[in-house]
């Protein structure tokens, strides 16, 4: 019991503060503006799913792909963190929107993609990918009853990322709406410039581990 309750802990712990789920509900609102209410729950729930898989991938095969591939963690590091400065640069110079229920009558109207760019990299992006990968690179390989409380463990803590994903993505409008249009804007703003300054921080320690290993 005490193995699967560690397990569950190290994982949840370790990769809620990376997510940030509750940080991440203003943009997942602003890029879903143009979707009714229905559309916008169904793409919480398939964007709290697809993470699942995407952590659940990176933290039991992750190490043996980038492996297979030739690939370093400082590499992936650096790739996925321009993409997420690229994502917080785009939502930081945004222009507020005006009226969302008349604009999503528009013939502009569109439902972003649920995993690109909801899951990846909003929600998961580098930095929460590669602490997975080291997660389960530095696992415990333990055997009968040890070693299946561990992956039940890691697996449970994962799922309850998932859930608090869906929770924070699917209560975003009234998390919003409590706060007003101006609060929401500032909000909005607020989370995509530290959005930006952690795509820069993951570029940052990427290019810190190159560095060191190049010596």
């Amino acid at each position: 019991m005490q193995d699967l309750t560690n397990s569950f802990l190290l994982i949840y712990a370790g990769l809620f503060p990376i997510i940030n789920p509750v940080g991440n509900a203003p943009i997942f609102l602003e890029l879903t503006q143009f979707c009714t209410p229905g559309q916008r729950n169904d793409l919480a729930r398939r964007v709290a799913f697809n993470s699942f898989l995407l952590l659940l991938g990176s933290l039991f095969i992750g190490s043996h792909v980038l492996g297979f591939f030739g690939i370093s963690l400082p590499v992936v590091r650096i790739g996925g963190g321009l993409v997420v400065t690229a994502l917080g640069w785009r939502l930081l110079n945004s222009e507020p929107s005006a009226d969302r229920d008349e604009a999503a009558k528009g013939p502009g109207s569109t439902i972003p993609d649920a995993f690109y760019p909801l899951t990846m990299p909003l929600t998961v992006g580098p930095g929460s990918m590669s602490v997975a990968v080291t997660l389960g690179a530095q696992r415990p390989r333990l055997t009968g009853l040890e070693g299946l409380a561990v992956l039940v463990g890691a697996i449970a803590g994962l799922l309850a990322l998932a859930a608090t994903i869906y929770l924070a993505y699917r209560f975003a409008q009234s998390l919003t709406s409590m706060l007003g249009r101006a609060g929401a804007n500032v909000l909005l703003r607020l989370s995509a410039f530290i959005l930006l300054c952690i795509g820069i921080q993951v570029i940052w320690d990427g290019w810190r581990q190159l560095s060191g290993l190049a010596r």
